[in-house]
């Protein structure tokens, strides 16, 4: 057997793996809760009025914004579009929506680290945290010192 064909079969086990892997994340609570929300979401009459209403806010918004503070309406337009997103937050099936989202965001984060560490211990996983809590110059956990 050839190094050419030794690949090629490993990888058909990966992708294999890979798949088996989609499945059981497609299978698990987290996804149908997720979905669950989101199909609620999408029906409701009042999110889909806000969200327009937040749409065009929003145009108001930007045009206000390529002037900055110094336009007569700026810091109206934006305490209108966080009125609206506050709105939007206290509506039960767009916090439900968010908090499932955060779910589902957490597994494919824990099921990513996991594959990358098995790798090795210094690859780098993207998050969708904004303050990261492990690893990194800033955290106290292992670093190259290559950032800096």
């Amino acid at each position: 057997m050839s190094v050419m064909e030794k690949t090629t079969l490993d990888m058909a086990a990966v992708l294999m793996n890979a798949y088996h892997l989609g499945d059981m994340i497609n299978g698990s609570a987290e996804v149908a809760d997720y979905l669950y929300w989101k199909d609620l979401l999408d029906q409701d009459p009042e999110v889909k009025a806000l969200v327009k209403k937040l749409e065009n806010k929003k145009e108001l918004f930007e045009e206000c914004q390529r002037f900055g503070h110094f336009h007569p309406n700026y810091h109206k337009a934006l305490d209108e579009v966080k009125g609206i997103e506050l709105e939007l937050e206290k509506i039960e099936s767009v916090a439900k929506f968010k908090a499932s989202e955060a779910k589902l965001d957490e597994l494919l984060y824990e099921i990513s680290t996991t594959i990358a560490y098995s790798v090795s211990d210094t690859i780098k996983v993207p998050s969708n945290n904004p303050l990261p809590n492990e690893g990194g110059c800033s955290t106290g956990g292992s670093c190259s010192g290559s950032c800096g």
